[in-house]
């Protein structure tokens, strides 16, 4: 196989490798396909939130208490998955983690309470959460063994998993209940799972060449490093608080506030990760050419931007226009991010910024619900384009944190 052989190679950073490159690539790809398949799940669950909360009859307080169980899976998930994934290894805990995820996509149609749809979103919590820290952590080891940066395509393939997900949910909120099109997706997520799974699992973990060992090795941390790789960390809650929010709550906005037809409202979240699915494919290029603190501040301006522009527009179309600004911005802070707090303290400072990170994820949705009882949704909202620019902020304050040539 010559010319898979030059593909990996490539991929594995340099000559003399070509023996394990072919395990590399197929890894590579299955672990593309989980990333895809979370996004692709998400997506469809998040654009049918507005026939979810009318089916209930749950007040915007009541949805954002029991989109709260999401919030309290993933937290308690996460904070388990480490654990299992050194115990059994972190490709099992993916294949399995998938597959209740999926399953668990079906449950909220089936709930009539707000009470019935926290409790039901605590498994898919739970299933999300793990299926995000456990398949991050098989790309780190894959990353490290390739010795290049690709962490980013793997974002990438989840951005444009929700991208199909939510234009999918869009084409369909008209013509099939939620319960049919959750259902759907179960069976799609398992077919999905159940067949990447099996590649999966008959791939060992790689093993890093002895240089990127090195690199990655734990390290002593004094406490000033310890609370930068907390202040990185906050940079990702703040960007990721803005992907939550967008993914639950902007098509009950431009459906609620700006009176947009159910399947043009369903595409607010398809065409912010669109934006943001480019936004990360460009990612590589982009930091080579500007650096990391460039692109972090810069992204995290032009998001707050268009999140204050789509929370306020008086139009579909200017809303729409501002999510997409948002997700570019917003496309390569999350990386950056973690690759800043792994610079400065290895895998355990990736593993500490990308559970705030996912933290941020997870909040962001019911802490918008209750401030739109407080207050209204588009002014909920514009708390997402707060926390983007208090990322830009502490990105340039930090500037001089990251290693050496990254900045």
């Amino acid at each position: 196989m010559p010319n898979l052989n030059k593909v990996g190679t490539a991929l594995s950073g340099g000559p003399g490798e070509n023996s394990v490159a072919p395990s590399l690539l197929r890894l590579r790809v299955t672990l593309t396909v989980f990333f895809a398949l979370d996004g692709f799940l998400f997506a469809g669950w998040v654009v049918r939130i507005p026939a979810i909360k009318q089916q209930t009859g749950a007040s915007a307080s009541a949805l954002g208490l029991a989109l709260l169980g999401v919030s309290a899976g993933g937290v308690i998930t996460m904070m388990l998955t480490g654990r299992l994934c050194r115990r059994f290894g972190s490709h099992p805990v993916t294949v399995a983690c998938a597959v209740l995820l999926s399953l668990s996509i079906a449950l909220p149609p089936q709930t009539h309470s707000a009470l019935a749809l926290g409790l039901v979103l605590l498994v898919f919590g739970a299933a999300y959460g793990g299926l995000n820290v456990a398949m991050n952590s098989a790309a780190v080891d894959l990353v490290a063994a390739l010795r290049r940066p690709v962490m980013s395509s793997f974002h990438a393939a989840f951005s444009l998993g929700g991208m199909v997900g939510a234009g999918a949910g869009g084409l369909v909120a008209g013509r099939l209940s939620a319960a049919s099109h959750l259902f759907g997706l179960t069976v799609i997520g398992l077919l999905v799972a159940c067949a990447a799974g099996r590649s999966l699992l008959r791939e060992p973990v790689p093993a890093a060449p002895r240089t990127a060992v090195r690199d990655t090795a734990p390290r002593r941390l004094d406490g000033h490093s310890r609370r930068l790789v907390l202040v990185f960390g906050t940079i990702a809650l703040c960007t990721s608080y803005g992907e939550g929010a967008m993914a639950d709550w902007s098509a009950l906005h431009l459906k609620q506030d700006l009176h947009t037809q159910p399947g043009l409202a369903a595409a607010a979240y398809s065409l912010f990760a669109l934006a943001m699915t480019v936004g990360r494919f460009t990612g590589t290029a982009l930091l080579e050419r500007c650096g990391q603190t460039r692109a972090l501040v810069g992204g995290a301006t032009v998001a707050a931007a268009g999140l204050l522009l789509g929370a306020l527009a008086p139009t579909t179309w200017l809303a729409l226009t501002g999510f997409a600004v948002a997700g570019l911005g917003l496309a390569n802070s999350f990386p950056v991010a973690i690759a800043r707090a792994g610079a400065l303290a290895g895998p355990g400072g990736v593993a500490t910024a990308s559970t705030l990170g996912y933290g941020g994820m997870l909040i962001g949705p019911p802490v918008i619900g209750f401030l739109a009882d407080w207050l209204t949704l588009p002014v909920a909202l514009t708390t997402v384009a707060l926390l983007a620019a208090v990322a830009a902020l502490i990105g340039y304050a930090t500037r001089n944190a990251s290693a050496p040539g990254t900045a």
